[in-house]
């Protein structure tokens, strides 16, 4: 089974290189990192170099936003299932896509998805906020339970079936897509209860100041899906405050 990880990247040249590393260290093989560019100018692309005969795939140019940069992706992908890496993630371990692969073949799951963290931006030992899911019931949605969409993977037949990101939305198109896979009954789904990713703080959509723009944006794709509306931003919303309370309660190991 191979495993296409999309890393989309804009001048981000702090944090490209252990993107890359934390794929390459990882002890499942069939995997084809792709990586989209939006043209960096601040010597991303430098960076990303000498890694290109290792990459599965490598595009540099001007995009039009995250959603744009990542269907370019997922339509070079070749892979049998494909997940998301942003290029200021890591895998939580060096078995993480290994306990993914295994957790596809098992279950003959058409989605996966699992738990994520994200930790402090100048210090990922530094946990601040964790995201655990649990086994899927199509109510949780309507009280704005998803999972992390860095730890969703799916098999590629999903996008072709269901289609790609909607890049009319600037920040929430992850979560429109989201619930296209997860209010659909066909797609089977499977809960892998084990961290997989471990994300930094300060990304496209975790940014106070990006905040409101994001529930505006959620707030329309809750109206389009036909939930619960300010209900179900309310507890969208909500959900975040225990997590970043537990890591403060309960201190959580990154490896």
């Amino acid at each position: 089974m191979k495993i296409s990880i999309i890393t989309i990247v804009y001048n981000n040249a702090n944090c490209i290189e252990s993107c890359i590393q934390s794929v390459l260290s990882q002890t499942y093989k069939d995997i084809e990192h792709i990586i989209i560019d939006g043209g960096s100018t601040d010597g991303t692309q430098k960076i990303i170099n000498p890694y290109i005969p290792q990459l599965g795939y490598y595009l540099s140019e001007k995009d039009k936003g995250l959603y744009n940069a990542l269907n370019k992706g997922i339509k070079a992908a070749t892979g049998d299932v494909i997940g998301i890496l942003h290029s200021d993630d890591l895998f939580y371990e060096s078995t993480s896509v290994a306990k993914i692969a295994n957790a596809f073949t098992s279950s003959d799951a058409d989605l996966l998805y699992a738990n994520g963290m994200y930790v402090e931006r100048d210090n990922i030992k530094e946990v601040k906020r964790i995201y655990k899911a649990k086994p899927y019931q199509k109510r949780f949605l309507n009280f704005g339970w998803i999972p992390l969409h860095t730890t969703i993977y799916v098999k590629k037949e999903v996008f072709k079936d269901y289609g790609l990101y909607d890049e009319s939305y600037r920040i929430a198109s992850d979560y429109d897509i989201s619930l296209r896979w997860f209010k659909e009954m066909n797609i089977k789904k499977y809960f892998l209860n084990d961290w997989v990713v471990t994300m930094r703080l300060g990304g496209k959509s975790t940014t106070a100041s990006l905040q409101k723009k994001k529930s505006s944006e959620d707030f329309i794709i809750i109206k389009k899906h036909k939930l619960l509306g300010y209900v179900t931003l309310f507890f969208k919303i909500a959900r975040k405050i225990p997590q970043y309370l537990i890591p403060k309660i309960v201190p959580v190991k990154t490896t």
